[in-house]
């Protein structure tokens, strides 16, 4: 069984088709990459994961979203319940204007969690994991706003961990940083992949290339190709596909 997918999944914004009979299914524990030029859909598709497209005007999603087979557009499913176990993070770091500490520890306190202790293991199990502690363990009291932007986007997926999702769902999530910042990244994704599904939306090819088990090519809304990464950018079935990663348009 697939950890999410979609089937014939169409998306309307108002009068724009912006997804098209869109099916695809991700396993656990992999990495998915979604490619394509700007506008083409792949964010539109990521945020069905957790319902942000719920929060735009003139919606209209018709097939099927599925989480653990469940359909998470189902009228009895409550938003904050997939929220909790399909995490997001943004394209610029988001911490709140609080301290590191509480930055991480938001979450819990919002689901009703007011163990200290188990806040404090929650909050520090989080910053490891997302290899931020060593960092920031003798400056948790700091504000978020302070450190730098690669240490604030990794805060931001600590604060994404912390209510232990199931799924993380990365929007470009080291196009606004430097080298070294987007190489840690990279690192924390391939780590991260052990106890999460996650899926990526890039425009960096490289980046796709390395840190993804299985790509998708998405052009004008509609998914061109997807298949294992490697067959993508060494092999690609449709010409569209080739067309695209060999830059010849997008």
């Amino acid at each position: 069984m697939f950890k999410v997918e979609t089937k014939n999944l169409n998306l309307h914004y108002g009068t724009t088709h912006a997804l098209k009979g869109v099916t695809m299914g991700i396993k656990e524990n992999n990495v998915v990459a979604m490619i394509g030029p700007s506008g083409c859909g792949k964010s539109t598709y990521l945020r069905l994961f957790n319902r942000m497209n719920d929060l735009i005007d003139n919606v209209k999603i018709e097939g099927e979203v599925l989480f653990n087979g469940k359909d998470i557009y189902n009228g009895n499913i409550r938003v904050e319940e997939i929220r909790k176990k399909i995490g997001m993070v943004f394209q610029k770091p988001n911490p709140f204007p609080k301290s590191i500490f509480e930055n991480v520890a938001y979450g819990l306190r919002v689901n009703g969690v007011n163990n200290k202790k188990f806040i404090e293991e929650s909050v520090e199990r989080s910053l490891k994991n997302a290899a931020l502690w060593d960092e920031v363990k003798d400056d948790l009291k700091k504000s978020a706003l302070s450190i730098s932007g690669g240490q604030q986007q990794r805060l931001c997926i600590a604060r994404a961990l912390a209510v232990e999702p199931s799924v993380i769902l990365m929007d470009e999530p080291s196009s606004a940083l430097d080298p070294i910042s987007n190489a840690k990244i990279e690192e924390l994704i391939y780590e991260l992949k052990k106890k999460y599904t996650i899926i990526i939306v890039t425009h960096n090819m490289q980046q796709a290339a390395r840190v993804s088990d299985r790509t998708a090519f998405f052009y004008l809304g509609e998914l061109i190709e997807y298949n294992d990464t490697k067959e993508i950018f060494t092999n690609p079935k449709n010409e569209r596909t080739q067309n695209y990663i060999t830059g010849r348009f997008g």
